[in-house]
């Protein structure tokens, strides 16, 4: 993988397959609303279980894209918090910015998050807003590029305040080293 390039000129489409691909890693192109709209519809009960399930989901398979990333030459956290915050621009995924708080959090702060307002529009109405943080897949690549930001085992992130709690401003998010 050429970090020289943007994701855009590493993609390569092929229709005649029916995929696109950066490298070895595939992507699928969706509405956001459509997958948000998946979760605005299930019962609050188990809303927050089907949102951990994607954080998880995200975080291991999202790890991959951090490894080659990694393998590529991004192992610095600054070479990697400037590839994922380019990446994510391009994948739609909002606009993300880093700031490095001690040796022990960085906060993330993510401006028009595609889940976010997906599930604004999913509901139909800006007045139909989450109980809770819904950003899973965001929180899920946090999970996995933690550790290789704050040089540690595991972190914990939480999202602090969503877009489709408040119906304004970012959704901003916390890393924080894993307790022993």
């Amino acid at each position: 993988m050429d970090l020289s390039q943007s994701f855009h000129q590493r993609l390569n489409i092929t229709p005649a397959q029916g995929e696109m691909r950066d490298g070895a890693i595939r992507y699928l192109m969706m509405r956001p609303d459509v997958l948000m709209g998946m979760f605005a519809r299930l019962p609050e009960s188990i809303r927050g279980e089907a949102l951990a399930a994607l954080t998880a989901s995200v975080a291991e398979n999202g790890g991959k894209s951090v490894k080659a990333y990694r393998d590529s030459g991004a192992a610095a956290p600054a070479a990697m918090m400037k590839t994922i915050a380019a990446t994510s621009g391009e994948l739609g995924w909002g606009v993300w910015s880093f700031e490095t708080v001690s040796s022990e959090q960085i906060d993330v702060t993510v401006e028009n998050s595609p889940f976010a307002h997906g599930y604004i529009a999913a509901t139909g109405a800006s007045d139909s807003l989450s109980e809770a943080p819904i950003c899973a897949p965001i929180k899920g690549m946090l999970s996995a590029i933690g550790p290789l930001l704050l040089d540690c085992d595991a972190v914990d992130v939480s999202e602090t305040s969503c877009f489709a709690q408040t119906g304004e401003g970012p959704c901003r998010f916390t890393l924080k080293r894993a307790a022993a």
